[in-house]
């Protein structure tokens, strides 16, 4: 945790602050250690202020360490301006992707001679690479959805209905040892399987049937997020040719993907394949996403990425084509990336499957 504020701290004198303000809960997760839902962090040059409310009291005394921590019977702002921690004069930053207008106003009314600055990305940035401790959390989550799709198999059968599925996976995730679920679960089948982000419904799955499952879990923190699709009874033809295709499509970027590539070369690897086979209209999302203390981080994977992909990113790569009336295909896996290429976490098959 001491490297990644002496990270925050290093960007400091560029920034032309003197303290940082850290409001949203993933990022002080990061830089603290604390996992309550409730809590806002100040670092300075010289200190890191911790603030949270009583029913965290023995919590956060357990998970952090080298944070001054105050209990608040008020709210967090109220105490900094208590303790009088940001005064007259200070330049103090904050993320401008995450603070709300109501808390902007509430600074600028509680102290109104600091002056608070939007600071896009500072921590993002030093949490795109992961360390060894947070890719062995990830494996882990990835593990428990590995297992999970392998019980999922002898579930899915005609008969059941999607909203059906979605439960068994989520009592499933947590009976191995995962936190949450990641995100709602996508059950998706027949021809609802050509919606991208198709949630559980009451439909009942039926012989014949696309299914596409993309779910994942939260283990200590971290996340995991996973794609596979499976036909119910025997697949037409139209149905084996967008799976192969979508197959190759996401073996190639695996197989391109390694630190030093633009992340939009790597999108336009998949990208270009599904077009090469006449269903570029069909693939209507990015390749993928960062994963970690969030499920959707940097680097994003996408043609208008400007990210450089770096060794210790976690991504998701995750091509699809979705075609109305008939559905959809989409696979993903987890890979960490290395110094000459990746590592696929993601370890449940990818052969077309038919239950």
């Amino acid at each position: 945790m001491s490297d990644r504020i002496a990270k925050l701290r290093a960007q400091f004198s560029g920034l032309n602050i003197n303290a940082f303000l850290v409001t949203f809960q993933p990022h002080l997760r990061y830089l603290s250690g604390f996992s309550g839902s409730s809590g806002v962090g100040l670092v300075t040059e010289k200190a890191c202020f911790l603030i949270t409310d009583g029913r965290y009291a023995s919590q956060v005394r357990s998970e952090v360490h080298g944070w001054r921590v105050v209990i608040t019977s008020t709210s967090a702002f109220e105490e900094l301006q208590r303790r009088n921690r940001l005064r007259s004069g200070m330049r103090v930053g904050f993320d401008g992707n995450t603070v709300v207008l109501s808390q902007f106003q509430q600074l600028k009314r509680l102290f109104p001679k600091v002056k608070f600055l939007p600071k896009a990305d500072c921590i993002e940035k030093i949490a795109v690479i992961k360390d060894q401790t947070e890719i062995a959390l990830i494996r882990e989550a990835v593990n428990i959805t590995d297992t999970v799709f392998n019980e999922m198999l002898s579930v899915l059968r005609p008969g059941i209905t999607e909203l059906d599925v979605a439960a068994e996976i989520s009592y499933r995730q947590r009976k191995h040892g995962a936190e949450a679920d990641a995100f709602e679960t996508i059950v998706a089948s027949g021809e609802r399987s050509s919606l991208p982000h198709g949630r559980a419904t009451t439909k009942v799955i039926q012989k014949g049937d696309i299914v596409t499952l993309d779910f994942g879990c939260v283990y200590k923190g971290y996340h995991s997020d996973m794609t596979r699709t499976v036909m119910i009874g025997k697949p037409n033809g139209e149905a084996k040719k967008i799976y192969s295709v979508v197959r190759e499509a996401q073996q190639r970027a695996i197989d391109a993907t390694h630190s030093g590539m633009k992340a939009k070369d790597l999108d336009a690897v998949a990208r270009k394949h599904i077009r090469e086979h006449g269903y570029d209209k069909y693939y209507r999302h990015s390749l993928g996403h960062g994963i970690g203390l969030q499920i959707h981080e940097s680097p994003r994977i996408s043609v208008l990425s400007p990210a450089i992909l770096a060794t210790g990113n976690v991504i998701t790569i995750e091509p699809g084509i979705y075609i109305p009336k008939l559905g959809g295909v989409r696979i993903e896996d987890d890979v960490v990336i290395t110094n000459g290429s990746c590592e696929v976490l993601t370890k449940s098959p990818k052969h077309l499957i038919v239950l």
